[in-house]
């Protein structure tokens, strides 16, 4: 049987605020997505994400969603959706819209309803509970929040539940009609044509009934740990039946925010449940050897051994890039080696190609609750003062070396990270070996990861990985050619066995062809 296409594909996510404005705005559209979609195109991507563009009072910067089925103006509008839609798909790119169904925003009709009186019939589509106004129902914290994830509302007299912010309130899936009401968005937009979803904190939305005190050290992330119920489950399964219901191999990529492979991997279900999940403890794991060995077993036992496909992601819209955390662009080259050389789906980040860090936001620009600007920062397309965007003061600072490090300047660079990821992207969409091929360790020093990429069938071709995150050179016993490395020396030359400090190399190993 043919592999669906998410299997082999590589992953590129948008944040829409960042990416482009296609109307000298500071703010970025959907038109802007479109007009660079060639750069994706030539870099070799094979779907985009975009974080949410639904009409918002931005409290969470679009994950507050006061209408499901709309566009906000600030990005454009259904039509310039559909244009957008339309353009990947005769580029051959797939597109994924992201879908928040956790909660709402407090100015989303539903919730308007629900508030203004105990006896609407939205009331029961939230979580409310009664009690003393000065006590919340119990003892959890809102994420990105120092508040309880609890707000008293004054008109009705109850506490309603939001896992964020107070403008966030959850909905109640426990109700049939809550349930409807989302799969009918979930229909609104795979009937426009998307190919499927990356859903956000998807573990979240079925809740013990009981809604117990947490423990301590989980009271400020609760949906991270008391949401694993049957109720969740069995939620996402009549997710997954709806999706599967369409042709095209349509995608349910959940957000299970769970720092454990383990339990990451008990929402693929048994195949009835997350198509791809992201796991994030390798998004945690710092540049070490051992420990990115232990990452890379955990995953192959707990989601590759149950005949499941993993994600490999280091950077998004929540955390800090990697190219910040790793301290330097060797690392980060090497970094990329692991995304698209491991056995899975790999999600880029957008401006992870231009080796982008973290924008130093200084305190009186400061805009999100949860201090994630920094990550958020608009992509430089040119060394102009406008960066491409037709302002030069975009909503947020710009990243650092903007002048340097932007698409246009590092474009014209064959030695540049961006053509690095242009290359490795395409040898890995020309190698069935590194897209379904089969995994085995390769044994290597302990600063040093290094696998076999194992393809079947004739002319498949194995591949070798070698990243070595130590401080010193190491030797590995591979016999082949070099075809892609992080500093792009030493390519269609026989492997010398010696890797450098914080250096990837891709090998085609001896009698491969």
């Amino acid at each position: 049987m043919t592999a669906p296409w998410w299997r082999s594909a590589v992953f590129y996510q948008i944040y829409p605020r960042s990416f482009a404005s296609s109307r000298g705005t500071p703010t970025g559209d959907l038109a802007g997505i479109e007009a660079h979609l060639d750069h994706l195109s030539w870099l070799g991507v094979d779907a985009i994400w975009i974080s949410p563009f639904y009409p918002s009072p931005q409290a969470d910067f679009g994950y507050d969603v006061s209408d499901y089925c709309d566009v906000d103006p600030l990005f454009g509008d259904l039509d310039t959706f559909d244009h957008l839609l339309a353009a990947c798909h005769d580029r051959g790119i797939r597109l994924l819209v992201d879908l928040v169904p956790n909660h709402t925003s407090d100015q989303h009709p539903w919730f308007v309803a629900a508030r203004s009186s105990r006896d609407d019939p939205k009331r029961d589509w939230y979580i409310w509970r009664d009690g003393d106004p000065d006590t919340p129902p119990n003892n959890w914290i809102a994420a990105f929040s120092p508040v309880p994830a609890w707000t008293w509302d004054e008109t009705t007299g109850q506490w309603y539940l939001h896992l964020f912010l107070p403008q966030q309130p959850d909905l109640n899936w426990a109700n049939p009609a809550v349930v409807e009401a989302m799969h009918g968005v979930m229909r609104f937009w795979l009937d426009r044509g998307v190919d499927g979803f990356r859903v956000d904190v998807i573990h979240g939305i079925g809740k013990d009934p009981e809604l117990p005190d947490a423990p301590p050290e989980l009271a400020g992330i609760p949906q991270a740990g008391l949401n694993d119920t049957p109720q969740t489950h069995e939620l996402i399964r009549g997710m997954r039946e709806l999706v599967d219901s369409y042709p095209g191999d349509r995608l349910l990529l959940g957000e299970v925010y769970l720092l454990s492979t383990r339990r990451v991997a008990q929402y693929y279900g048994r195949d009835d449940e997350l198509h791809l999940s992201f796991n994030f403890p390798p998004l945690h794991t710092p540049w070490n050897g051992p420990r990115w060995r232990q990452q890379i077993a955990d995953t192959r036992h707990y989601i590759d051994g149950r005949g499941a496909w993993p994600t490999w992601v280091l950077s998004n819209h929540d955390n800090v890039r990697h190219r910040s955390r790793y301290g330097s662009e060797a690392r980060a080259r090497a970094a990329l080696f692991l995304l698209l050389g491991l056995r899975g789906s790999p999600v880029l980040y957008a401006g992870e190609e231009l080796g982008l860090e973290d924008a130093v936001i200084p305190p009186w620009h400061v805009v999100d609750p949860g201090g994630r600007d920094g990550c958020r920062a608009p992509i430089p397309w040119t060394g102009a003062p406008d960066h491409g965007w037709g302002v030069t003061q975009a909503w947020l600072p710009w990243p650092p070396e903007a002048d340097e490090r932007n698409v246009e300047a590092l474009a014209a660079d064959d030695t540049s990270i961006l053509h690095l990821y242009r290359r490795l992207l395409a040898a890995r969409k020309a190698s069935p070996a590194l897209q379904l091929g089969d995994f085995a360790e390769v044994d290597a020093p302990d600063d040093v990861v290094a696998w076999r990429r194992i393809a079947k069938g004739p002319g498949a071709g194995d591949r070798v990985v070698v990243v070595n995150m130590g401080a010193e050179p190491a030797t590995v016993d591979v016999a082949g050619t070099v075809l892609v490395s992080s500093d792009g020396q030493g390519e269609d030359a026989p492997f010398t066995g010696t890797v450098r400090a914080d250096h990837a190399v891709l090998i085609e190993p001896a009698g491969a062809r």
